[in-house]
């Protein structure tokens, strides 16, 4: 059995969050009114407060995309990826998984995104794995749902799992980065939590506890 290290996406490897990103990109792009937007960033700001109904937020987006074409969304992506996420990468996030691959560690990212960021990140990093949020896709469509439990919370904890029983991986001896209280349930799963950019509740937390904070 191997130790891995897991990180977390928005506001871990990267400065931002790469799901505000995306709905400012296409809200540029006259791809969604101002509406749309302003619900999005409502259900942002709900997220980061770790206040939001994830699973019924995920479960209503997906529906409405059924039907979608998944390779015109993938392209899409990686043309949103390409112009925008590198530049938000943070340098000591990537000096994290450098000296994790040293010390011959499984590198993952577990990431409540969907595969359309999450694995050009993983490809653009060097990370072979990228556990996150997968919709189920029927001739070449989206079908309107996705693999449960969605990716997050207790969530990442049951795909984090699934993860260490296929590739023979120890959670007690494996570390999990992440900004997010909405983690916790992962943060307390393996052996060595790695607190970073934390919220306001996540901070509380790791003081009470004892855990280290870094800021990346």
């Amino acid at each position: 059995m191997t130790p891995a290290a897991f990180f977390d996406m928005d506001r871990t490897l990267l400065r931002c969050n790469s799901g505000s990103l995306w709905i400012r990109w296409l809200r540029a792009r006259g791809e969604i009114s101002l509406y749309e937007m302003a619900r999005a960033m409502a259900w942002m700001a709900q997220y980061k407060m770790s206040v939001l109904d994830m699973e019924a937020v995920v479960t209503k987006v997906i529906a409405s995309m059924r039907g979608q074409s998944e390779s015109e969304l993938a392209d899409k992506a990686r043309l949103f990826f390409d112009g925008l996420v590198p530049s938000q990468l943070a340098p000591k996030g990537l000096e994290a998984l450098a000296k994790h691959k040293e010390e011959g560690h499984v590198l993952a990212i577990l990431s409540s995104s969907t595969p359309y960021v999450v694995e050009p990140l993983a490809r653009h990093l060097g990370v072979e794995h990228a556990i996150c949020t997968r919709m189920n896709i029927s001739d070449g469509k989206f079908d309107g749902t996705h693999q449960r439990p969605t990716c997050y919370g207790a969530g990442k904890v049951h795909w984090a799992e699934a993860f260490a029983k296929e590739h023979e991986v120890d959670l007690q001896r494996s570390f999990f980065y992440t900004d997010s209280y909405s983690d916790l349930p992962m943060l307390e799963r393996v052996g060595t939590a790695r607190v970073v950019n934390p919220d306001t509740r996540l901070r509380r937390h790791a003081r009470r506890v004892g855990w280290h904070v870094d800021e990346w």
